[in-house]
C-alpha cells in the first residue's frame, strides 16, 4: 500500500506542474470553452458483474481535478460493492482524456490502476486496472450527473478475474 501511495503523490505532483507549465505557454485547446470546475465531486449509485459471481450492487464516491486543461483529469474514488458473504472495497486512480462537444456535455476515456479489498475471512487485497468511459451532463453550472461504464481485471492468487461495471450518480463541481 505505501507504493501505491508514493506513485499517487508523485503523479498528482507531475500533474500540477505540468498544469503550471501549460497555462504559463499560453496552450489553448480546440474544444468548447466555458469556466471548469477546479475540483468535481461524484456521488452514486455503483453496479458490477463478474462471470463467476453474476450482478452485485454498491454505491461510489469520487472527486476529479484537471491539472492539464482539455487533455488530462485525475479521478481518485471509492466503490464498495456487497454480495452474499462479503463487501469489496475498490480504490482507484484514472487518467482521463475530457472531450467537451459542448458547454453542458462532456466525455472522458480513462484508465488506470485499483487496489481491491475484500472483506471477509478468504478475503484479502488485490490490485487490479480498469477502463471507464465517462459521460457528463451539467444542466447547471454547479450541478450535473454522469454515467460511467467500465472494464475492470482484479488479480486474484494468480488468477485474473474481470469485470464489466457501470455507475450513474450527481456530479458537484467547485
Amino acid at each position: 500500500m505505501r507504493t501505491y501511495g508514493r506513485y499517487l503523490v508523485a503523479a498528482i505532483c507531475v500533474s500540477l506542474s505540468v498544469k503550471v507549465n501549460a497555462q504559463d505557454s499560453g496552450l489553448r485547446g480546440t474544444t468548447v470553452e466555458r469556466e471548469d470546475h477546479w475540483i468535481v465531486f461524484e456521488l452514486g449509485a455503483a453496479s458490477e458483474w463478474t462471470r463467476d459471481e453474476g450482478v452485485h450492487n454498491g454505491g461510489t464516491l469520487a472527486f476529479e481535478v484537471t491539472p492539464v486543461e482539455h487533455w488530462l483529469e485525475l479521478e481518485a474514488g471509492a466503490t464498495a460493492i456487497t454480495s452474499e458473504n462479503v463487501i469489496e472495497t475498490a480504490f482507484d486512480v484514472l487518467f482521463k482524456k475530457p472531450w467537451q462537444p459542448s458547454p453542458k456535455f462532456e466525455f472522458m476515456i480513462g484508465v488506470g490502476p485499483e487496489i481491491v479489498h475484500a472483506a471477509n475471512r478468504d478475503g484479502g487485497t488485490f490490485w487490479g486496472a480498469e477502463a471507464v468511459l465517462d459521460f457528463m451532463f451539467w444542466p447547471k453550472k454547479n450541478l450535473g450527473w454522469y454515467v460511467e461504464p467500465g472494464y475492470e481485471a482484479v488479480w486474484r492468487g494468480g488468477k485474473r478475474q474481470q469485470g464489466i461495471g457501470w455507475a450513474i450518480g450527481v456530479l458537484i463541481g467547485r
